[in-house]
């Protein structure tokens, strides 16, 4: 293809992105293809000769779009909120014409540079400490894996340069909660710790965040059994209930034993561009690393995660890579970000925050966070007034976690009578709200039985919206 072609193409393909925003409203919210659907409607081998732009979007509107699950739509409160707003995706176009070749600063200086500011101005618009340092990985769960890689260099004083963990005398444990998210055990196990040395401390039962005693406690333990101590990730915002573990107690903790503080706030770390929400992270100047991800509740698109660590020369240190080919006259001189992660070769991510940043500007996205989390407030209110309805977790963010409890199978005083019929009835209303494409919630298992989270944070919800997705509870649930 050459320009002239691009040029008529991309002009096409932007109108059809802006029409198809628009008309997102109107499509069922979940994707109603059936497993095969989508392939059974390519062709087995890839086209020989060139086909025509428009063939191209014809197959987007006709292909593509029913497969996908409209995470941009008003009505979308499931796992969590996945905005892609267009100013971001306009920075995410500008990537990808650009094509820069992001391996060292000598590749593509813009990219590192342009990195560098991006980071720190939203280091400063979170709270984060001014000494330390940022760097964007693809998602939370990267960035999890290189802080515990991190933390077990430190732990062993750089084994991967020797025997790695064969060669270390002792078990090395890692601590979190049940409601850490999935990327977290992974993260343990690709580690090399092990899952036999990962482990999970209690919570307290209605926060469900972690019981800095219950730490302690653990931590004892596998001292006194031989074993070391060598990291704790703490939760800001859990997938499941958005539960806060308490940093400020955690930390001290951790110190006595010379553990590395890994803070995981994926999605609930958008809130910390609200000053009356920095209260979350209490504590963050004594932890090592914290991530968050602005792909989501903020709204940059897939894929963007943030990592601060207080100690980048140790992180480089850990993930440094010298291959003669990237030599250059710079080394030493300039950040590479090849050395703060996995991969060598990344993307321009910093575009799309430095696009949706100038674009919308910060007190636009403020005003939406705080909007979803009065969402979310009224949302509970209106729950715990209605008959039969309990939440089932603090509110602490934009996720409500909810169930209806039908007078034979829960007592008037919330005793479950028979939890296998409330477990199916949850289920029948939330997949038949979810098969009418109307909205789409997600059911999760809470303390056994099964409930239901409402993640509010999709960027064009409305409280009108929010209103009629209760409507619409109401009348599935109490109907079933």
């Amino acid at each position: 293809m050459e320009p002239e072609e691009f040029r008529a193409a991309a002009h096409a393909l932007v109108d059809w992105i802006a029409d198809y925003r628009e008309r997102i409203p109107e499509l069922p919210v979940q994707s109603q293809v059936k497993p095969g659907d989508v392939a059974g409607l390519l062709p087995v081998s890839a086209p020989a000769a060139p086909e025509s732009f428009d063939a191209v979007l014809r197959d987007l509107d006709h292909v593509v779009v029913p497969g996908i699950t409209q995470v941009q739509h008003p009505n979308y409160y499931g796992w969590f909120p996945s905005n892609a707003t267009l100013s971001s995706v306009l920075g995410d176009f500008a990537t990808a014409g650009l094509g820069a070749l992001g391996i060292t600063w000598q590749s593509a200086p813009s990219l590192t540079e342009v990195e560098e500011v991006v980071v720190a101005w939203l280091r400063e618009l979170t709270g984060v400490p001014e000494t330390w340092y940022g760097v964007i990985q693809d998602t939370a769960s990267t960035a999890c894996l290189v802080a515990l890689l991190a933390a077990r260099e430190r732990a062993t004083d750089y084994s991967e340069t020797r025997g790695g963990l064969q060669a270390e005398p002792a078990p090395m444990t890692v601590y979190t909660t049940e409601y850490a998210h999935s990327s977290i055990p992974k993260a343990v196990a690709l580690a090399g710790f092990g899952m036999d040395n990962l482990r999970v401390v209690e919570t307290d039962p209605w926060t469900r965040a972690l019981r800095p005693a219950a730490l302690a406690e653990a931590i004892a333990a596998d001292v006194a059994e031989g074993r070391r101590p060598v990291a704790v990730v703490v939760n800001i915002g859990t997938t499941g209930t958005t539960a806060v573990d308490p940093l400020a107690e955690i930390v001290p903790i951790a110190r006595e034993h010379g553990m590395w503080v890994h803070v995981d706030a994926a999605m609930a770390g958008s809130a910390l561009l609200l000053p009356e929400q920095r209260g979350l992270v209490d504590g963050l100047e004594g932890a090592d690393s914290l991530t968050w991800n602005p792909h989501k509740w903020m709204g940059t698109v897939l894929d963007c995660s943030l990592m601060y660590v207080a100690d980048p020369e140790h992180l480089v240190r850990v993930m440094a890579t010298d291959p003669s080919y990237l030599r250059s006259t710079v080394d030493g001189s300039v950040t590479q970000f090849k050395d703060w992660g996995i991969p060598l070769g990344r993307r321009f991510r910093a575009l799309k925050l430095w696009f949706q940043l100038r674009l919308d500007g910060v007190e636009a996205i403020r005003d939406r966070l705080r909007r979803d989390l009065a969402n979310a407030r009224w949302l509970a209110d209106q729950v715990e007034a209605a008959p039969r309805w309990r939440v089932l977790a603090p509110v602490s963010l934009q996720t409500v976690v909810l169930r209806h409890e039908p007078p034979d199978v829960v007592s008037p005083d919330g005793e479950v009578l028979d939890g296998a019929a409330l477990d199916a009835h949850t289920l029948s209303w939330v997949d038949a709200i979810n098969d009418s494409g109307r909205a789409f919630i997600t059911p999760a298992k809470l303390d056994g039985r099964w409930s239901v989270r409402v993640s509010i944070g999709a960027e064009p919800t409305t409280a009108a919206d929010v209103a009629a997705l209760w409507d619409l509870l109401r009348s599935t649930a109490e109907r079933g």
